[in-house]
């Protein structure tokens, strides 16, 4: 496959130095993209990168994987209005090696063949290098006013946000030493990024021209934002995090389910690795029956199987059929407990005491008099006799039913619905 022309078709070429694409016809290219460790777990902000490096692997290209254990130090400015907060080596560290594992289901880093991944820190070849040798060797070679120049240094200092501090203003000839470093011991000659890091590319690009005489290049993919032009990937609960202590599986297969028709048009093409032909299809078949969405629906396959897994997808599909669907109390039964409160996130919840349970309780007095679920016995009676009372996702038949400690899901709730749409849960302590 040819990587440029896959990019191209999935909307994902913003820009490009003159002479990438001959580049990377000429042979396997080397070619980074960076990951600053702020966090112990990517979020779906990141996947747009971790996509394109798996396209340039499966296009028979090495990527290598720079984790940003200095760089995440500093800053980057781009993009950003206000200072990020610095971290500490011990978090940083940390924070590192919990990006190489989650990376490592997601780019081949252990093949034998020649295009195997590689993974750097360069923290490793920054820490020993001290502030005079860096402005001496480094900092000489690139003038103040080139360095002005960059979009991201001209919107700070023209008012957006508090100004910038050196620390940040130095950004990116630390980056552009990153690329210079890759170049000279790893033979990457292509840097990949956001549009946003066009700027500390294209220092990269100089700095390597100036000090060593190569040729490099760059290439970046726009920034993905959701149709109605906010940040893609957040949610009003924050970022949706790749990793499961963060954000379940279920509210990950549901971030993808619930985008909008437009949005899910361009993310297929994004964030999943089918081919031209079957988008194409799936395009058609979404706009001559928008209801069935099935844009979102493979959206929600593809990325759900490839972050967590098949079984964690079965398992999201099966939760979400219990909230909207016609799910079944033994679906009910099989979900954990982290899941089952995601799923009724917002409805009425009421808490009894444990041991009443245990000892069994008619369900009248429970929904009554203990949890002002219906207004009276009389009224509740009318909803049993009618079928409009389902326990568990069962259907309540008979007025007089006990509750006991076997009724209770994952050993501490209960599940009541009031007709197709209003639920209740009951939390024994």
């Amino acid at each position: 496959m040819n990587f440029v022309e896959e990019l191209k078709w999935r909307g994902m070429v913003h820009d490009m130095i003159p002479g990438t694409e001959e580049y990377l016809k000429s042979g396997m290219a080397t070619a980074y993209l960076g990951f600053d460790p702020t966090a112990d777990s990517l979020h779906i902000g990141h996947l747009v990168g971790v996509m394109i490096l798996r396209h340039l692997q499966r296009c028979g290209h090495r990527p290598v994987v720079l984790v940003g254990g200095a760089t995440g130090m500093i800053g980057d400015p781009s993009g950003k209005s206000l200072e990020r907060n610095l971290l500490d080596e011990a978090t940083l560290r940390h924070n590192q090696e919990a990006i190489k594992a989650q990376l490592s289901k997601l780019i081949d880093f252990d093949t034998k063949a020649p295009n195997a991944a590689v993974l750097v820190n360069n923290y490793d070849w920054m820490k020993d290098m001290g502030f005079l040798e860096f402005i001496r060797d480094i900092g000489k070679h690139i003038t103040v006013n080139y360095m002005m120049a960059k979009d991201s240094v001209k919107k700070r200092f023209n008012g957006e946000g508090d100004g910038m501090s050196f620390t940040e203003f130095t950004y990116q000839l630390v980056q552009g030493y990153d690329f210079m470093q890759l170049y000279r011991n790893y033979n990457c000659r292509l840097q990949l990024g956001g549009s946003d890091q066009w700027g500390n590319i294209t220092t990269g690009v100089e700095l390597i021209r100036r000090i060593d005489g190569g040729e490099v290049f760059g290439m970046t993919c726009p920034l993905i934002k959701k149709a109605d032009g906010t940040k893609f990937g957040k949610t009003e609960s924050g970022n949706v995090w790749l990793d499961t202590r963060y954000t379940s599986p279920y509210k990950f297969y549901q971030f993808w389910l619930n985008v909008s028709d437009e949005d899910a048009k361009s993310y297929i093409k994004i964030f999943t690795f089918l081919d031209r032909e079957t988008i194409d299809q799936l395009i058609a078949d979404h706009e001559a029956a928008p209801h069935e969405r099935r844009l979102q629906k493979t959206l929600a396959r593809e990325l759900t199987c490839m972050i967590h897994s098949q079984a964690e997808y079965d398992k999201a599909v099966e939760a979400s059929a219990i909230l909207f669907g016609g799910a079944t109390a033994e679906a009910l039964r099989h979900i954990d407990e982290t899941t089952l409160l995601q799923v009724f996130e917002g409805v009425p919840q009421y808490r009894v005491n444990r041991a009443d349970i245990e000892g069994g309780m008619p369900l009248m007095e429970l929904c009554v008099e203990r949890c002002p679920i219906f207004p009276s016995k009389g009224e509740m009676r009318k909803l049993i006799q009618g079928g409009g009372i389902s326990l568990n996702k069962e259907k309540v038949t008979a007025p007089e039913r006990n509750v006991t400690a076997t009724d209770l899901l994952a050993g501490k709730y209960l599940l009541m619905q009031k007709g197709k749409k209003n639920y209740f849960l009951i939390i024994a302590e």
